[in-house]
């Protein structure tokens, strides 16, 4: 029998969120902001209750009890069933083990450099490692305070490790090529408005 997976990538956060407790959406959203897995995926609150309530009525997860603090309403702390847990599982080891054709927007508009001549493409690529730079610097900072002041264990934010490395191998590439372009060791075409 074939198991229905959620389409929603959102998914993957929170079945890896409920491995490490039981735990409510509100939780979910906040936690996952902290490790920039936002990033990842669009996350808004409809979104991640859309892919909750998904998850348990195809029955990955469970409600495990209700939380109330003060006067705000109950929340619905979840886990997973046995099942869901499983299929989390096979899901993971499939993802891991099998690479896929992703498809980022970048790869499809450097694919198209050429058409903002020399200088501009050069500009563009430039402006894009700052914001990269950024960026890293952002990542870094997320991941220590996950590290030291919620004493995340390194499992538990491995992706951040992954996501930086992959910014900073971007932001290498970007700057090179950039560089490229500047000195004229890029090959350009003849069309280019400033070729």
């Amino acid at each position: 029998m074939t198991v229905k997976r959620p389409a929603n990538p959102m998914a993957l956060a929170v079945m890896g969120l409920l491995l490490e407790q039981p735990m409510h959406p509100h939780a979910m959203a906040i936690t996952l902001r902290e490790r920039q897995l936002d990033l990842a995926f669009k996350l808004t609150t409809g979104s991640l209750y859309d892919t909750v309530r998904a998850l348990a009525r195809d029955g990955w997860i469970e409600a495990a009890d209700t939380e109330q603090v003060g006067g705000r309403p109950a929340r619905t702390v979840y886990r997973h069933t046995p099942q869901g847990q499983r299929h989390f599982t096979e899901w993971l080891d499939e993802l891991i083990r099998e690479p896929s054709q992703e498809y980022p927007r970048f790869l499809s508009a450097i694919s198209y450099l050429g058409a903002l001549g020399r200088q501009r493409a050069a500009q563009a690529l430039r402006e894009r490692a700052a914001a990269l730079e950024v960026r890293i610097a952002a990542g870094e900072r997320a991941y220590r305070e996950a590290r030291e002041q919620h004493k995340a264990p390194r499992l538990f934010v491995i992706e951040a490790e992954y996501a930086q490395a992959m910014a900073r191998a971007e932001l290498q590439w970007v700057l090179h090529t950039a560089e490229e372009i500047e000195q004229g060791g890029l090959e350009w075409p003849e069309v280019s408005p400033d070729a």
